[in-house]
């Protein structure tokens, strides 16, 4: 990592030092004084927890400094008006001055992926540092950039958002070279209005790249195909769908734990297997590389890479366990995703179970796309159990769709749910748990798995 001193922080930041302490240096950054690493710089949030408070917590864990919004007495500190935000202005000014190309991913769904997918490929010619799990909003992307190694090549950045401008301020830290827009769904659509608002929202991350950036977009989306006659940056479509794709892909098929299909890009042509489930994968994939011919790396070491791709854990994560096949979908939820793991349920042999959460911040389209994915699992799962305050309408929808009220139930508590999964669940079952990040569905199968 970089090593960076606290005068060279606070003149990016507008920031007050004692100048006894001017040459203390930090390499990374964090704001959770038990996470906290020795040499990094403790960032002190206001919240339900003042992280003022926990200052000593984390000079004994050996932090260099802190970034703080008031005294704190004689410790290493970086004063600023708001350390958030002082936080960005750190890593922006640290990602401009090291020499390398910046990949920034956003989407609906299937951005982490997607990341992992490209950095995956990119690692075939590359050194590349790619925001860690979930680190891709205001705090984990800037603190993702300062703990890149100093002799990184390529940065992979996910960017997240549930409301307008927060990409655009990912963006212009970030300063992508390239950027992805894998679809436009309808999560968070609670907060921006309408898919023409996620569309505005995720456009944002042009505002941070460099003119001669080249943007890649899914040509697939009927929003996003537009967009390529209509924008300052250069824009390239990858999908399965129609001749505007410049990275097309053709004749797929899938068997057993794997998606074959023919890449078509240009004059070259060469096949690809994923070591995954579900044709929803081949969207991801054809991104990825997209990204990787644009930095040149060649369709052999995209073969191989993508090969032996595997996905972060917790992501559609398929085990056996106790004469169980397990597929844990925890990470978050929305309707297409939703959509997309019940596909792959369908298709497995043996009784079906869909344990499934609420899908949150879909604001007025909540109820009908609930319902909506009750019908959907009638036809791809055997029982519905579903969890959450609107759980009622994905039985209902079930319902609609043929199932009875034995094999279809709604519940509120999380003790009830593991108490009827006890009681329905039958060795050689096959079980999807999927919820929004906020449901906890992982504590749901934990629980389970801990008492039969």
């Amino acid at each position: 990592m970089a090593m960076i001193t606290l005068q060279q922080a606070a003149q990016w930041c507008d920031g007050l030092i004692d100048p006894k302490y001017k040459d203390v240096t930090f390499s990374g950054a964090n704001n959770d004084s038990r996470q906290i690493r020795p040499k990094e710089l403790f960032v002190c949030l206001e919240g339900l927890r003042d992280g003022h408070d926990y200052i000593p917590m984390a000079m004994d864990k050996g932090a260099a400094a802190v970034l703080c919004s008031r005294d704190v007495g004689d410790v290493p500190a970086i004063r600023v008006a708001d350390p958030r935000k002082a936080l960005g202005q750190i890593a922006r000014h640290l990602r401009q001055s090291m020499d390398m190309k910046v990949v920034g991913i956003t989407g609906s769904v299937g951005k982490s992926t997607t990341k992992e997918m490209v950095a995956a490929v990119l690692s075939m010619g590359y050194r590349v540092s790619k925001t860690p799990a979930n680190h891709n909003n205001d705090l984990g992307l800037p603190m993702a950039i300062l703990a890149m190694p100093e002799d990184t090549q390529v940065a992979v950045l996910e960017m997240g958002m549930n409301h307008f401008r927060e990409i655009a301020y990912l963006s212009t830290i970030a300063q992508p070279d390239i950027a992805v827009i894998t679809n436009i769904g309808t999560m968070h659509i609670e907060h921006l209005g309408s898919q023409q608002g996620i569309l505005q929202a995720k456009l944002e991350i042009l505002e941070g790249m460099h003119p001669t950036g080249k943007l890649l977009v899914n040509g697939d989306d009927p929003l996003l195909r537009e967009i390529q006659h209509r924008q300052v940056v250069e824009v390239a479509c990858f999908g399965t769908q129609g001749p505007d794709c410049q990275y097309l892909g053709r004749d797929i098929w899938e068997e057993e734990g794997r998606v074959c299909f023919q890449v078509v890009a240009g004059e070259r042509q060469f096949p690809v297997e994923l070591p995954l489930e579900g044709l929803h994968y081949v969207p991801d994939a054809l991104a990825a590389i997209g990204v990787a011919l644009e930095m040149g790396v060649s369709p052999e070491q995209i073969r191989e890479a993508m090969g032996r791709f595997s996905n972060m854990a917790g992501r559609q994560e398929t085990s056996q366990v106790k004469g169980l096949t397990i597929i844990r979908d925890c990470y978050n939820a929305g309707p297409e995703s939703m959509s997309a793991a019940l596909a792959v349920l369908g298709k497995k042999p043996g009784r079906r179970v869909a344990v499934l959460g609420d899908m949150l911040e879909l604001g007025v389209c909540t109820q009908a796309e609930h319902y909506r994915v009750g019908r959907i699992a009638a036809e791809k799962a055997d029982v519905v159990l579903a969890f959450g305050p609107n759980s009622g309408r994905i039985v209902d929808g079930a319902l609609t769709g043929g199932m009875s009220c034995a094999n279809a139930q709604a519940f509120q508590e999380r003790d009830r749910i593991v108490e009827a999964m006890k009681r329905i669940v039958k060795p050689g079952d096959v079980i999807l748990v999927k919820g929004s990040h906020g449901m906890r569905m992982e504590q749901i199968l934990d629980k389970f798995l801990e008492e039969i």
